[in-house]
């Protein structure tokens, strides 16, 4: 079976994180706008590649105060680094319907390798207009200095405000390409 391309639908796809607060509880936050491109061959998934990019303005975290932080100099720096990108090196399967996918991930201009888990892409279902989906999830974890989320303040009990390690989650809706 030959490659099928895909775009990553940015209405129906978004990456999610959390991150440690006060080492009491995780504060989850998502970013709306995702998108990018999926080139997938199952049968030789060695061959597949992605590439996303994320608006790091699109950050929300049902808190303003907090998302105006997070999108400042002190964080994500959105207005110098308005992109969140990962590239696919490698994808290789990792169980029954499941990969892993190593490749780059840009933050505030900083550069790291990362391992994605997906699971999917799930069999592809004709939506209402005629057009093939599928879906995938992928999920990492980071830890934040590494890109440069260097800010945080020390609790007076010990500890910190900002927990190090972020879990990151995506949800991705795909629609293939005509050929």
């Amino acid at each position: 079976m030959p490659s099928s391309v895909y775009d990553i639908d940015p209405a129906h796809s978004s990456a999610h994180f959390s991150v440690r607060h006060m080492m009491v509880t995780n504060v989850k936050g998502e970013f709306t706008k995702v998108s990018g491109t999926v080139m997938f061959n199952p049968d030789n998934p060695a061959e597949s590649q992605i590439e996303a990019t994320i608006d790091a303005a699109s950050l929300h975290t049902r808190e303003e105060q907090r998302d105006t932080h997070l999108k400042s100099a002190d964080f994500f720096d959105v207005a110098n680094h308005p992109e969140i990108r990962f590239v696919s090196r490698s994808v290789e399967p990792h169980g029954d319907g499941e990969f892993l996918v190593k490749g780059d991930l840009t933050i505030r201009g900083v550069t790291q390798g990362v391992t994605l888990r997906v699971e999917g892409p799930t069999p592809e279902v004709k939506d209402p207009w005629g057009n093939l989906k599928a879906g995938a999830t992928a999920t990492t974890k980071i830890h934040r200095k590494d890109f440069g989320l260097v800010w945080n303040v020390a609790l007076e009990a010990g500890g910190v405000l900002v927990g190090e390690d972020a879990a990151i989650t995506l949800e991705v809706e795909l629609t293939r390409r005509a050929a």
